[in-house]
This record gives C-alpha cells, structure tokens and sequence, in this order.
C-alpha cells in the first residue's frame, strides 16, 4: 500500500527533550553533553543513518539548544544554494544532508570545517554533521570526507514498528486522548512513518479532535484530511 507524504500543519521545534531515542542513546547523550557544557571539545561529531532515523532532528536540537544559550551556528543543507561565507561569531558549524552537496557547498562546507577549527580568535568552534552515509562512503571531495570521519560518528536508526507503536500509544496516553489499534494501524500503513512525520500527525489530530468534540477514529483522520 502506497505511503501517503506528510505535509499538514507546522511540526514542533525540534528539541532533545522530544526525541525518542530508541537505539540512539549514546548520539542523543553524547550530543546533550556537548549543547549544554560551556567548556565544549573541539572534536567534530558527524551523524549517518537512513532517512527518518532522526539525523535532522538532532542537528536541529543543538541549533536550537545554542540559540536559547544566545549563542548561533552556522547552518548548510543541500537546500542553501549560496551558502555565506564562516562568521567567527558561530559557536558551531552543522552541516546537513553532507551526501547531497554540490561543488558549491562542498567548498564552503571545507571552507568552514576550516575555519571552524583555527578560527582568528583562537578558539576552536564545533562541527557537527550529517548524511545518509557514513563518511568513507560520501561522494564527496576527499579534503571533506575526510574531515567528516575523522572525529565522533554515530550510526543512527530508525525505530522499529513496535517502538513507534509504543511512542505513539505514549504520547496519545501523555494527551489524554485514546488512540485504537485500528486508528493507529492506519496511521503507520497510510503516512509516512518516520517518528516526527507521525509526532506531526498526532498533534494535528489531537488538534481537530478537540475542535471537533470527536474522537480519533479512521472517519476523523479522513474528515481531517479532507478539510486541509
């Protein structure tokens, strides 16, 4: 059965807090650590696993992390087609979706690994970055794939059907709100499952349950759907 995109509604921001870890404790902690240590490692941390294995989540809970600090990083994905030149004024550099880079941000991101680790005033910014691939395997300029694996790399991935059946049945049970076997059966064959797609859906439909005084049933998903 064809899996149906997610795109409805605005997902929450993505934060430590809100991630379901699974069996990628050791990145998540490791990750946490450094966000919340003032005396931070220089060391680079590079993240690879399948898509929806929560790789983006992660770099964007750091972000974040960091913007509440009142600190800012420098941010490159494969959706920056002019990336700005390194600002010594990031606490850190996180380069996303390294696997789909073009020459272009193959060059700035090696432009700011760079800089990143000999910056004017001496002290070393972090660099952390992600791709479907481990880094021996990227397709990219040998200066740069290299830089990528030679600090900290996780592999990450994504939960199993059960784990995101508990996750779901957790956070419906944390809202209050009831979720049947057979609403959830139809959100993980009809939606995109990976974690935060789903997370997404339940909160639009925690929303329109609540706006519609019915409960979360296959009939409110499609009625859902179709008002969109």
């Amino acid at each position: 059965m064809k899996q149906i995109a997610l795109d409805i509604g605005l997902a929450s921001v993505p934060s430590f807090a809100n991630f379901f870890a699974g069996p990628n404790e050791a990145a998540l902690r490791h990750l946490e650590l450094w966000a919340g240590n003032t005396l931070r490692s220089p060391v680079p941390a590079y993240l690879w696993g399948e898509p929806g294995s929560g790789k983006t989540h992660l770099l964007k809970a750091v972000s974040e992390t960091l913007r509440e600090q009142g600190a800012r990083a420098g941010w490159l994905d494969a959706s920056v087609l002019e990336p700005p030149e390194f600002d010594d004024a990031w606490a850190a550099v996180i380069l996303d979706e390294c696997h789909l880079y073009t020459a272009v941000q193959q060059q700035a991101a090696f432009n700011w690994f760079v800089n990143a680790l000999s910056s004017a005033d001496g002290q070393p910014r972090w660099v952390l970055a992600a791709g479907n691939l481990p880094p021996a395997d990227l397709a990219l300029r040998e200066d740069l794939r290299t830089r990528l694996g030679w600090g900290h790399v996780f592999e990450l991935h994504a939960l199993t059907e059960p784990e995101r059946r508990a996750v779901l049945r957790r956070e419906a049970d944390a809202r209050g709100v009831f979720l049947s076997d057979e609403a959830m059966d139809f959100m993980l064959t009809r939606f995109s499952r990976d974690l935060s797609s789903l997370m997404q859906l339940l909160d639009q439909l925690d929303g329109y349950a609540l706006q519609t005084q019915r409960a979360i049933t296959i009939p409110l998903i499609k009625a859902m759907l179709e008002n969109e």
